[in-house]
């Protein structure tokens, strides 16, 4: 078991956390590309030095904000118990998804801006697809172990966990961006991703856990 987070630890987080909620909101605002690491330091209280400890680019800055989520849905498929982990994973979506149909939610307003500047701008879709793609990776080794399948398995059995989590991986980013670029979706996003995920991930089989 991992051991907690020491105190170091937890403000170092904090800090790149506050850092990621300063750049989106500008990047929201804004063009992206008009926006500047001096700002971004300076709206999230610290000093450009500082800045530069965490992250390279001020693109980067938003990785932490765009990947919040991925712990919590990992954390709840690996410790789900149902049969086929594909139904672990449409429950997992829909709990990390449907935080965002609430208009009062702060993270709402935040998050839409970002992901629509994301679309919107190069560089900061270099980090979204970066982000998904290590979310994707993570996922298949948490969606292998309940398979009960090493990384030294059956071909075909860790072929499924890369496929279910690529399928996972892509519904959420799709109905993310649709999301994000339409205030008057009729389709919730938790909705949008679970139907999705239900038909990229039809065709997968073996994913019965080894409980």
């Amino acid at each position: 078991m991992d051991s907690a987070p020491t105190l170091t630890e937890r403000r170092r987080l904090a800090t790149q956390l506050e850092i990621a909620e300063a750049a989106a909101r500008l990047f929201g605002e804004r063009d992206a590309k008009t926006v500047t690491v001096e700002e971004i330091a300076a709206a999230a209280g610290v000093s450009p030095r500082t800045y530069y400890r965490y992250f390279p680019t001020k693109e980067d800055a938003v990785a932490p904000l765009l990947s919040v989520g991925a712990a919590t849905w990992r954390a709840a498929i690996e410790e789900a118990d149902d049969s086929d982990v594909r139904d672990s994973i449409a429950r997992a979506i829909e709990r990390v998804l449907t935080p965002l149909e609430d208009p009062n939610e702060p993270a709402v307003a935040l998050t839409r801006g970002l992901l629509r500047s994301t679309l919107q701008d190069s560089a900061l879709w270099a980090v979204w697809q970066r982000v998904n793609a290590d979310s994707e990776r993570l996922l298949a080794s948490v969606i292998a172990t309940r398979l009960g399948t090493s990384a030294r398995g059956a071909k075909h059995d860790v072929t499924a966990a890369r496929l279910l989590a690529a399928a996972a991986t892509a519904a959420i980013r799709l109905s993310l961006e649709s999301w994000s670029s339409d205030d008057a979706a009729a389709t919730r996003p938790a909705q949008l991703a679970a139907s999705s995920f239900t038909q990229l991930s039809s065709g997968v089989t073996g994913l019965h856990a080894n409980r």
